[in-house]
């Protein structure tokens, strides 16, 4: 989409991180805004700091997990701008658990988020983007959909479905709707809060779950990492070029497709993974 100046963008999970980023980017464009995000105070804030700007942009809280929810959101994209152009399912939750003997609750809960949030933003929208016959989807999955680390099993897991679901989503659209676009974003460390998710746990997934001494070590470890991490504005810029040329693949780190490389020579030689660090 070369020109997105006037036209609309909706971000999951925008009150904060990677998606306020994509929010002041799209801003930047001169697009209008629909920010959506669970945490009913902070969408509040942003919105407002951006509204301060001069940028027309309005808020929905929304819970991505829910179908119903993102299609109240996308009602009320259609009530207040008449369309959608750009649709970055961005809204994602991590937190440290043991995947294999703790609670089901924790892949449920990050399935519920990570995967279906993504599926119910696509399901949702398609229809108002082929109809127009152009817009561009946005989904952001992870580094760790590219790669495996010890430990995180469910938030892998959920990223490596972001990062296939997207990929057939572009090649469906690519012989059925050329107009439509996809990108998919897959940092490594960036400055944002992720590894507290549970403060938004979902309560009809029953209690959070607690975490043991191992796994507030590594929630510890994990948010020193993210502390040093890229700028989220810079992945945020990365992005928006993606919208404009097409691009479907945002890796900002180019490194790790030395370790994609590294892990498709080993498949072919019949090695056996071998434990990287964090």
């Amino acid at each position: 989409m070369e020109q997105l100046t006037g036209k609309v963008a909706v971000v999951t999970g925008a009150a904060s991180g990677i998606g306020l980023a994509l929010a002041r980017a799209f801003a930047s464009e001169g697009m209008r805004l629909v920010l959506a995000d669970v945490e009913e105070d902070a969408l509040g804030t942003a919105v407002d700091d951006l509204a301060a700007t001069g940028v027309e942009a309005i808020g929905v809280q929304t819970d991505v997990s829910l179908a119903e929810s993102v299609e109240a959101l996308a009602a009320r994209t259609r009530e207040r701008f008449g369309a959608a152009h750009v649709v970055c399912n961005n809204a994602g939750v991590a937190t440290p658990g043991d995947p294999w003997v703790g609670p089901v609750s924790l892949w449920e809960w990050m399935f519920a988020v990570n995967v279906w949030g993504v599926v119910h933003g696509i399901r949702t929208f398609l229809p108002m983007l082929l109809a127009q016959g152009e817009g561009h989807f946005v989904n952001t999955a992870s580094a760790a959909g590219l790669r495996a680390r010890p430990h995180l099993a469910p938030y892998i897991a959920s990223k490596y479905a972001v990062v296939g679901l997207s990929e057939s989503l572009f090649l469906d659209l690519a012989e059925s709707a050329p107009g439509v676009g996809v990108s998919v974003v897959c940092p490594t460390w960036v400055r944002t809060r992720i590894v507290d998710g549970a403060r938004n746990w979902l309560p009809r997934f029953g209690a959070a779950p607690e975490r043991s001494e191992d796994e507030q070590a590594l929630h510890e470890l994990a948010s020193a990492a993210l502390a040093d991490g890229a700028d989220p504005a810079n992945i945020a810029s990365e992005v928006v070029d993606a919208v404009h040329t097409g691009r479907f693949w945002v890796i900002p780190d180019r490194s790790v497709l030395d370790e994609v490389e590294q892990r498709a020579e080993g498949a072919r030689g019949g090695r056996n993974p071998s434990r990287p660090s964090l």
